[in-house]
């Protein structure tokens, strides 16, 4: 997935807000928290996911455990993975949804959720 592409889809989310960080990754949050990110090099999304999920991407080729995030159940997805982008888009917005579910309830009050 290209940058752009990327950053327009998250901003369709809900109250997701967006930064560059680290090696200029775009970074994609919501409520202060991060549910998904484009790490420009190797270019690859990078996304919260289920227990099940996880077990099941990380068997797929070009799907690995995200480095540093994966003790958290996070995947790394490039773009040599056979998802295609409506999938990969999927799983971001199961990742969001996985978030913004563990915000606590002032939080989710606070931006409308």
């Amino acid at each position: 997935m290209r940058r752009d592409g990327f950053e327009a889809f998250v901003l369709t989310l809900p109250k997701t807000t967006l930064v560059r960080q680290w090696r200029d990754d775009s970074v994609a949050k919501v409520g202060g928290k991060i549910f998904a990110l484009l790490d420009r090099d190797p270019g690859e999304v990078w996304l919260k996911v289920s227990e099940m999920a996880f077990e099941l991407l990380t068997e797929l080729d070009g799907v690995r455990p995200a480095p540093y995030f994966a003790r958290a159940g996070w995947v790394a997805i490039s773009v040599e993975s056979p998802l295609r982008g409506d999938e990969v888009e999927a799983y971001v917005r199961e990742a969001y949804r996985i978030i913004a579910g563990k915000l606590s309830k002032t939080v989710r009050a606070e931006l409308g959720l």
